[in-house]
């Protein structure tokens, strides 16, 4: 399977900030990649190197076999981009927005409205096609932008943060269009902050920090570099918990976290359900009854913060708007 999208090397600074330091990446053709980090990691700085809206200070970047730096009008020709905030004119209906956008790619006018009516349809917005943009709210006009990178089917998308400001539902059905695309044959590189979109999404992840890619994996293998399961009970009264410690500690693989303040104890455990078992059993002849116990699997958010030391954000990275950040 050959890569759709290559990065070797890349290098983006400003002044003394290393925005994008040394980064390759790789995305076969047909799966989606996603990139994730916290805030100021650059995963836009290299979204925008990678469709022709930046250039890099060094490195190179290859698109669907066509270099980026060498032939940037050929790149355009076959990528769909959706930025964090959404392009729209506002003058104009959805509608006609969508059309523009069609048209501007030569899909013919017969096509282009075609694929307008079918995307308005598809997004929710077909009762407000005839109205100006600038009457939509936010998360309509998010969706409108998300049905412009997608007008021409382009073989390969990027995505930097598409559902952000989307209303649960509406994410939802974002995740079915694009979960579409790919199984059509399309390639996709998204940023997030929603790790659950991650999970759902991509095939592969690349989490970055300081501009540099500090870990990458399928999500169930970074999900298994965290650490196994846990098993977390929580008893009712503080005098309980060194007692209820000791009776998972035989339980567990390792020793147990204490939170006294919130009766909670923790421990790493293996066997799944006939560890919550043998612990109620335990617990109930210590004459102990928890008030939560419970078997946890890994996660990305623990990826997420074992990695990089944060948890995840929703919150703009600094500079998205003129490229100027550190993204």
């Amino acid at each position: 399977m050959a890569d759709a999208i290559i990065a070797e090397q890349l290098v983006k600074t400003y002044g003394s900030v290393h925005a994008v330091e040394n980064l390759d990446l790789a995305v076969p053709e047909g799966t989606v990649l996603g990139l994730l980090g916290p805030n100021g990691a650059g995963k836009t700085t290299t979204v925008r190197m990678l469709t022709t809206l930046l250039r890099p200070d060094a490195g190179r970047c290859v698109v669907g076999g066509i270099d980026v730096l060498e032939h940037p009008q050929q790149v355009r020709r076959i990528i769909g981009v959706s930025g964090q905030y959404a392009a729209v004119d506002e003058y104009l209906t959805g509608y006609e927005n969508l059309e523009m956008i069609g048209r501007l790619y030569h899909l013919g006018r017969r096509t282009a409205r075609e694929r307008a009516t079918d995307l308005l349809e598809r997004f929710e917005l077909a009762d407000a096609a005839d109205r100006p943009a600038k009457t939509y709210s936010g998360g309509m006009r998010r969706r409108l932008d998300l049905a412009g990178a997608l007008i021409v089917s382009p073989p390969i998308i990027f995505m930097d943060e598409p559902t952000t400001g989307l209303d649960p539902r509406s994410r939802l059905g974002m995740w079915d269009v694009i979960s579409e695309r790919v199984r059509a044959g399309s390639t996709l590189m998204l940023t997030t902050q929603y790790l659950e979109e991650a999970d759902r999404l991509c095939d592969d992840i690349v989490v970055m920090d300081r501009g540099r890619a500090i870990a990458q994996g399928t999500p169930a293998r970074l999900k298994a570099q965290v650490g196994g399961e846990r098993l977390n009970v929580v008893v009712q009264d503080r005098s309980e918990v060194a007692t209820a410690a000791d009776v998972l500690k035989s339980v567990g693989t390792d020793e147990p976290e204490v939170d006294d303040e919130a009766h909670r104890v923790s421990v790493p455990v293996s066997g799944g359900t006939a560890a919550l078992i043998e612990a109620v059993r335990r617990l109930d002849a210590a004459a102990i009854t928890p008030e939560e116990i419970e078997i946890r699997k890994p996660t990305l958010d623990d990826v997420f913060l074992k990695l990089t030391g944060q948890k995840t954000a929703s919150d703009d990275e600094p500079g998205a708007a003129d490229g100027k950040g550190q993204k």
